[in-house]
């Protein structure tokens, strides 16, 4: 049975941001297929949980997935997989660690 998976408020302004990026400078089919395509890789984690990257350097339990550009965070329980942040792939991870991935997902 497949997990199912839960998405952080960071995760969430975090989506929306890119989605806004997106349509305004890139139209809003752009938006589009960038969120219909990160829900598949979403639920695509829900059937393999450990696909992704260990990130035990930046939070212990983290894993990392790329897509496209980016990189999804994530936590996987034993009841559900956990989306913490969608960022920008280019970023520096090792400042990133010291704010942005401690939010409570629920």
């Amino acid at each position: 049975m497949s997990q199912r998976y839960v998405i952080a408020i960071q995760a969430s302004r975090d989506i929306e941001s890119i989605a806004d990026y997106l349509a305004n400078n890139s139209g809003f089919d752009a938006a589009d297929r960038f969120t219909i395509n990160l829900t598949k890789k979403f639920r695509k984690l829900t059937r393999f949980p450990n696909i992704g990257r260990r990130r035990d350097e930046l939070s212990s339990g983290l894993r990392s997935l790329p897509f496209e550009t980016y990189l999804i965070f994530y936590r996987s329980t034993s009841e559900e997989i956990e989306i913490a942040r969608v960022v920008n792939g280019y970023q520096d991870l090792e400042a990133f660690r010291t704010y942005a991935l401690t939010e409570d997902p629920k």
